[in-house]
């Protein structure tokens, strides 16, 4: 099997250990991924509260350069794939011009949606060889990931479950709880700091009362904001994991506990708690 893939800006620096888990795991699943060529930022965050045309015009791009390609898109930037679908539904309604031949009719998947299908789940299941037993963790969603639900196409918006089924897939214990869907405030954190640290806070105190020994997610810029809202909590610091490393540790294909290293709140004394490092 073959996707584009469409890494987003956030991939290309503060994410790297994002971007480095998520090629590991399509190898190991043996699935190939073409990086869409000459891609361009999808706009996310400013083009959209800028400018409607733009917001319009910067994801369309990528969409048409996937298209020549001839293949779907995936993407696992929760921004980068709600501004990729607002755009493919603009282009198949006609309400823009757009410069480049594009339909809008390829498939462009969210990446836990993507990894949680039956057939991907059962792949992953086949190639754990460390359950993560013991471990429990909360699934962290964020907003744009799964709404508004007319571009996403999340009917479980209020409580999504892919995160879920992918945690379970490779040992770990889901804990439920209500702030799955919460937004953490990443998009106000500079401007409105006082706000979305509020935000933040929240989320990683309702996590810990929930008895979540980790979070798992699959947003760049959730995890980055709830990673490093903590180094000033050195009493209260819950590590904050990207579902793929989640999947690489079930599949022992971490060993080295620098692979953390761009985690503001160090995993490394859990793992090897728990003996899977």
């Amino acid at each position: 099997m073959k996707l584009s893939f469409y890494p987003g800006c956030s991939l290309e620096g503060m994410a790297n250990d994002y971007a480095r888990s998520i090629s590991a795991v399509f190898t190991e699943l043996e699935i190939d991924l073409v990086e869409i060529a000459d891609w361009t930022c999808c706009g996310a965050t400013a083009a959209h509260s800028l400018s409607q045309s733009m917001s319009v015009l910067l994801p369309a791009r990528n969409l048409a350069a996937a298209e020549k390609m001839g293949r779907d898109i995936v993407s696992p930037c929760a921004m980068c794939f709600n501004r990729l679908r607002f755009s493919q539904q603009m282009i198949q309604k006609k309400l823009f011009d757009i410069p480049w031949s594009v339909t809008g009719d390829i498939q462009v998947h969210d990446m836990t949606r993507f990894f949680a299908e039956p057939r991907m789940i059962a792949s992953i299941k086949e190639r754990v060889v460390k359950p993560l037993v013991g471990l429990k963790v909360v699934c962290y969603y964020g907003c744009q990931m799964v709404r508004p639900p007319k571009i996403t196409g999340y009917t479980d918006y209020e409580n999504p479950q892919t995160l879920d089924r992918i945690a379970t897939a490779v040992g770990a214990e889901v804990i439920d709880w209500s702030y799955k869907s919460t937004c953490c405030g990443a998009s106000i954190g500079i401007a409105r700091r006082q706000i979305g640290e509020s935000l933040a806070g929240r989320i990683l105190e309702k996590a810990g009362q929930a008895g979540a020994q980790a979070i798992v997610v699959s947003c760049p810029l959730c995890q980055s904001n709830l990673d490093i809202l903590q180094k000033d909590r050195p009493e209260k610091r819950i590590p904050v994991f990207y579902f793929t490393e989640l999947l690489r540790l079930g599949f022992n294909k971490i060993t080295d506990p620098q692979w953390f290293k761009m985690h503001f709140t160090d995993p490394v004394p859990l793992l090897r708690a728990k003996h899977f490092l």
